[in-house]
């Protein structure tokens, strides 16, 4: 098996949306209110499916978790140390919730943490000075 991407599940479609095309970026084609979200961010496919949908077409009733949660990260490299300052406050400035400010990690990576607008934690890191 090859890992080919992978999905998240959202509750408002819409936010989700101009969340990661306007705020960090993602080349995204369907509209706001398209049913599922199909894209690819460098060579991975990244999939957003709205939470009822799925539940619909699988017929299986689900848990999620509320708030920010840590079931998972999307990891997001940048080109060096101040490429992961800069790009902390640009997203912070446009609307994505602060959760750890940059830092540098003593394994050498300069890191920081947000959260997308249904909790879902995003890292922003480098290991190059």
């Amino acid at each position: 098996m090859k890992l080919e991407g992978f999905g998240i599940f959202v509750t408002d479609m819409p936010a989700m949306v101009r969340f990661y095309r306007d705020v960090l970026d993602f080349e995204i084609r369907e509209a706001e209110d398209a049913e599922n979200i199909y894209l690819e961010k460098d060579g991975t496919l990244f999939l957003m499916y709205r939470r009822k949908d799925f539940e619909s077409m699988t017929g299986a009733s689900l848990q999620y978790a509320g708030g920010v949660n840590g079931h998972y990260e999307i990891a997001l490299g940048v080109e060096n140390y101040a490429a992961v300052d800069r790009v902390f406050d640009e997203v912070v400035s446009k609307g994505a919730a602060a959760i750890m400010k940059p830092a540098t990690m003593e394994w050498g990576q300069r890191t920081c943490y947000i959260s997308d607008p249904e909790g879902n934690l995003i890292e922003i890191g480098s290991f190059v000075k």
